[in-house]
């Protein structure tokens, strides 16, 4: 599977995942000009800004850790861009998937992260 197919059925499963805990999607692939947003939720409460990693092994560490300082700046930048100026709350969420070669998919939500 190449890199790309798998972040996108990394971002699906993430999707899914959202929507079971009742986030709903209100834009997918934002396109700033600090860089793209995967997902960007919200639970009625606040907008919530998802990085989502996809990884096929752990061998390299896990999806999430390839989130750094830069990523997270890049993201808190393309979420202002997105807020424009609207005084509300929100957080940077990352949410990894680890795809495994039999299919077997492994989740971890990591809220609020900046």
């Amino acid at each position: 599977m190449s890199k790309r197919s798998l972040g996108e059925k990394g971002e699906e499963i993430a999707v899914r995942f959202l929507k079971k805990k009742r986030i709903k999607i209100l834009e997918r692939n934002f396109r700033t000009p600090y860089g793209e947003i995967d997902i960007i939720g919200t639970d009625g409460k606040k907008v919530r800004f998802i990085e989502v990693k996809t990884r096929s092994s752990e061998k390299f560490g896990k999806p999430f850790e390839a989130v750094n300082k830069s990523k997270l700046r890049h993201i808190k930048n393309s979420a202002l861009f997105y807020l424009n100026g609207k005084d509300t709350d929100f957080e940077i969420d990352v949410i990894s998937v680890l795809i495994d070669e039999k299919g077997n998919e492994k989740i971890e939500y990591i809220e609020n992260v900046f």
